[in-house]
């Protein structure tokens, strides 16, 4: 089937995009209102951009009636902001984080969720994270219905048993971080596995570059 985004609606764009750009790795982005409370809120158009700088990217759609989300505005405001990393641990909390409550509600509080205070930025981390990632504002990209945000990394927050003894490799057994495919469905990261060029598509390189 060939389907031609130019002239295809926005709901079935959404659709296809999110059913089959999968897995998309959730952030639960914490971000402090204007009268310091705090807000916690899950963004599954999410993903790391590079390492140098270290820079992630959210991807934030306005409100139905073309308002922004709490968290945009509270990112425009202060310009820092706290990616915080899932599992299956907090899944639920995760998802009930996102349900609709009014400006000023703590939805951390309500969901059982704690906040630790972060070492870079006024915006806390979530204590039960396997990990979090403090961001200060790099960018913004506008859109008439979403905001691009791009966030420098500052400090990251890890978990002690997610890491190996000498704090160098992620224990696959321990960190098993959830995505999610579409709709309501989510996927767990237990069964890794490794995976190396061929040795047959090596050689190939190799004389290639000869």
């Amino acid at each position: 089937m060939e389907f031609d985004f130019t002239k295809l609606p926005e709901k079935d764009r959404y659709r296809l995009l999110c059913s089959f750009v999968a897995p998309r790795p959730i952030a639960l982005v914490t971000t402090i209102n204007e009268d310091g409370s705090p807000n916690a809120a899950p963004m599954s158009f999410f993903n790391v951009f590079a390492q140098e700088p270290p820079i992630i990217i959210l991807g934030i759609q306005c409100r139905p009636d073309g308002s922004a989300k709490d968290t945009s505005a509270n990112i425009r405001q202060t310009e820092e902001f706290v990616v915080n990393l899932c599992d299956i641990g907090i899944a639920q909390q995760m998802v009930d984080c996102g349900l609709n409550f009014p400006t000023g509600v703590d939805e951390l509080e309500i969901t059982g969720l704690s906040l630790l205070p972060s070492l870079q930025v006024r915006p806390g981390r979530v204590a039960e994270a396997p990990g979090s990632l403090e961001c200060r504002v790099s960018q913004i990209i506008e859109y008439p219905r979403r905001s691009i945000i791009l966030g420098e990394v500052v400090q990251m927050n890890v978990r002690d048993d997610c890491l190996d003894d000498d704090g160098c490799y992620v224990r696959s057994d321990v960190y098993q971080p959830i995505a999610r495919l579409h709709a309501n469905s989510y996927i767990v990261a237990d069964r890794q596995f490794e995976l190396s060029p061929s040795f047959s598509s090596k050689r190939a390189a190799e004389k290639a570059s000869i």
